[in-house]
């Protein structure tokens, strides 16, 4: 089977589902407990966590096809870079634009896990893929 070039549709599937999962989840408790400021704070960690998932994701759809100290500088090198590109953003969330800080860090960092580990499961099944077109 030749090595499909482009964007993985069911990854952005899954980034999609997920995300609608947890709004559906987080839906009523919001809008019965949030403030709006609440809510905004939410939706921007979400936010701010989907962004880092889709450029995680566009790193490993770059980086695999290349070397293996490419790969690793490039997706464990990235997830630094995009750890504090997030943590600058909400810095500046916060400070600058007084968004609440313990919504927007919650949001983030329940996202951030679920997307993580999609993310981890991506890179494993490319892993696992790329070995069967090798061994066969």
């Amino acid at each position: 089977m030749a090595m499909r070039k482009g964007v993985d549709a069911q990854f952005v599937r899954q980034v999609g589902t997920a995300l609608a999962l947890m709004a559906g989840l987080a839906a009523w408790p919001l809008a019965r407990y949030g403030s709006p400021d609440v809510v905004r704070a939410v939706l921007a960690g979400a936010a701010l966590s989907t962004l880092n998932v889709l450029i995680g994701y566009a790193a490993v759809e770059y980086a695999f096809p290349r070397s293996f100290t490419t790969f690793l500088k490039v997706v464990l090198g990235g997830m630094g870079i995009r750890m504090l590109v997030m943590l600058g953003a909400m810095v500046v969330m916060i400070k600058v634009f007084h968004v609440h800080a313990v919504a927007l860090t919650a949001s983030l960092l329940g996202t951030y896990a679920v997307f993580l580990l999609l993310e981890v499961l991506f890179i494993q099944k490319k892993i696992g893929s790329q070995h069967e077109r090798t061994t066969t």
